[in-house]
Order: structure tokens, then C-alpha cells, then sequence
């Protein structure tokens, strides 16, 4: 059994583990990543100056790159090649809860990028002062 397994992974080479990396980790990451950076600068520009409005930002963004984050796993599952009707088969409560949890661990990603992106804005806050 190992025999043919490591067969297969010779045969397959290094560029198929190469591009399962890079495109089931690096890419999602790289993706997430700049989102969590652009979210809150562009909540800036349609936000009020000010520290209430920071917070409003922190938490519309931590809603957004969630449900993004979400989507994104759900997209991923779809290209990877699971079915849509398999996935949907459980209903909406078990999907919402499933990717809810993945997007929620992606936060270890996107949580502290976001939060440094938020501590830039008022940095660039013209009528009010921090």
C-alpha cells in the first residue's frame, strides 16, 4: 500500500503538491489578507471622522471580512470539487454554522490585519483628533 502510495506522489511530482499549496493556502491567504487591509480604509472614506465611528468601522468590518472569509471557504469547497447539491443538502443553519466556523478561524488571518489597519485611520483624520 505504501509502495503505490509513494508511487503516486513521485509520479505526481513536485508541482502538484507545488500548486495544492498554493492554491488551497497561499492564494485564499494572500486574498484575505488584502481584504482585511482595504475593509476598514475603505469604511473610512464613507464613516464620520471620530472615535465612535472607529468603532462602528472595527465592527462593520469584523461583519464583513466574516461573512467574506464565509463565502470564500464556500467557493473554495465548490472549486475543489464538492457539489453544490451536497453542500446544500444539510440546509442553511448547518451551512451558516459550518462556514460561519471556518470563516471565524480564517480570523487568525485577517483579525490582526484588519486591527492595524484601523490604527492607521486616524492617522489621516482631518477635522477630528485622536
Amino acid at each position: 500500500m505504501s509502495e503505490h502510495l509513494s508511487d503516486t506522489v513521485r509520479d505526481a511530482g513536485y508541482d502538484a503538491v507545488g500548486n495544492i499549496v498554493t492554491d488551497a493556502l497561499l492564494w485564499p491567504a494572500i486574498f484575505i489578507g488584502i481584504t482585511a487591509f482595504f475593509v476598514p480604509r475603505l469604511l473610512g472614506k464613507v464613516l464620520p471622522e471620530g472615535g465612535k465611528p472607529l468603532l462602528l468601522n472595527a465592527f462593520v468590518s469584523t461583519l464583513v471580512l466574516f461573512v467574506v472569509t464565509a463565502a470564500l471557504f464556500f467557493l473554495l469547497y465548490l472549486w475543489q470539487g464538492a457539489e453544490m447539491a451536497e453542500l446544500l443538502a444539510g440546509g442553511l443553519a448547518a451551512n451558516v454554522v459550518f462556514f460561519g466556523k471556518l470563516g471565524l478561524a480564517a480570523a487568525i488571518i485577517w483579525a490582526p490585519i484588519m486591527i492595524l489597519s484601523l490604527a492607521g485611520l486616524p492617522r489621516k483624520w482631518v477635522h477630528e483628533t485622536w
